[in-house]
């Protein structure tokens, strides 16, 4: 039964990843769940073998010995005697979380961690919440960080925080043209911004493909931010930028990822749910999924020309290298 279970583990599946777990203890939990689930199946039944036993002679009066054909159970592969039979199971990460975010994390066990390359090939996007605070600054954009300065943010409003977040965006998706090296003249290149397809051709900084507010109430304020090639930190930076953008200063108190790719949080798996039943489940639902959507991103690109330098630079110092804002006239 337990290479049975097996066979069924080979894909990909998400789990919900808490707050204050790293997630390479995070991959050893599951690992270790999964590994008690294939050997706390039922063993077979024992191979039985001849043995040759030395008794007493039936009808005989006298106490002579004779050896005698018998069948007894062989115990050489019982787990009490060789141990579990499944002492490692290869469990893969995709796009990892820190130790103080939370949300959707991809996994892959088996044959799906080749899924997992497939996934950071096809450059898809994932959705954030990002909650911040107004008026503090610290060390590491944390909330919980060392406070290096206090601000007001009484003239803070939200048209103000909304005009900000449209220039993130104008700014980014001009950046996400630049990096994808297409031509929006051609015909190709139209159909693809039409089906969302418009992708980095290689690595890239955080692009953000959308970000708006989704609450205010200052001091604290709550973004749902799609993006692409980015880091937690670079999103409790992007806080404190918008922070200074408002003549304020800001921090991160939350970063969750509602989406990996196709994986979302409806489909993720609670810490109570990590066991062998619940992720084969998972992988068997989500399998058709998967299939299509890599098939979908990853299907053979369409003849694009190489856009000539565009002249807009990205800065990787500074405030611009993650806002994508310009200095120039008009801003």
């Amino acid at each position: 039964m337990g290479s049975a279970g097996l066979s069924r583990l080979h894909g990909l599946f998400a789990v919900y990843k808490p707050p204050g777990l790293k997630w390479k203890h995070l991959r050893d939990t599951v690992e270790l769940q999964l590994l008690k689930g294939l050997n706390a199946r039922k063993p077979p039944a024992p191979k039985q073998r001849v043995r040759f036993l030395l008794g007493p002679m039936e009808g005989s009066e006298e106490k002579e010995l004779t050896l005698t054909a018998t069948s007894v159970p062989s115990f050489i592969n019982h787990p009490l005697v060789c141990g579990p039979a499944f002492t490692h199971l290869k469990v893969g990460v995709g796009h990892r979380l820190d130790a103080q975010a939370s949300g959707v994390l991809v996994l892959g066990v088996g044959h799906g961690c080749r899924l997992l390359t497939d996934m950071y090939n096809a450059h898809l996007t994932k959705d954030y919440t990002v909650r911040g605070l107004l008026g503090k600054a610290t060390d590491d954009f944390r909330e919980d960080g060392r406070l290096v300065e206090k601000t007001t943010y009484d003239h803070v409003t939200r048209e103000k925080l909304d005009r900000i977040l449209a220039v993130i965006q104008g700014s980014h998706q001009k950046a996400l043209v630049m990096y994808s090296n297409l031509d929006l003249k051609t015909q190709e290149a139209y159909e693809m911004a039409v089906r969302g397809l418009i992708r980095p051709m290689n690595k890239s900084p955080m692009l953000i493909t959308g970000i708006r507010c989704l609450y205010f109430a200052p001091p604290e304020f709550l973004l749902e931010v799609q993006c692409m090639h980015e880091t937690q930190k670079e999103l409790r930076k992007l806080v404190h930028e918008i922070g200074l953008e408002l003549k304020t200063t800001a921090v991160c108190s939350q970063v969750r990822r509602t989406r990996d790719g196709f994986f979302t949080l409806d489909s993720a798996l609670l810490r109570t749910q990590w066991d062998l039943t619940n992720i084969q489940d998972a992988i068997r639902a989500a399998a058709p999924q998967v299939a299509a959507e890599l098939e979908k991103s990853l299907s053979p690109g369409l003849d694009t020309k190489q856009l000539p330098s565009p002249g807009w630079s990205w800065d990787s110092q500074g405030l611009s290298s993650t806002l994508g804002l310009q200095r120039g006239a008009g801003q």
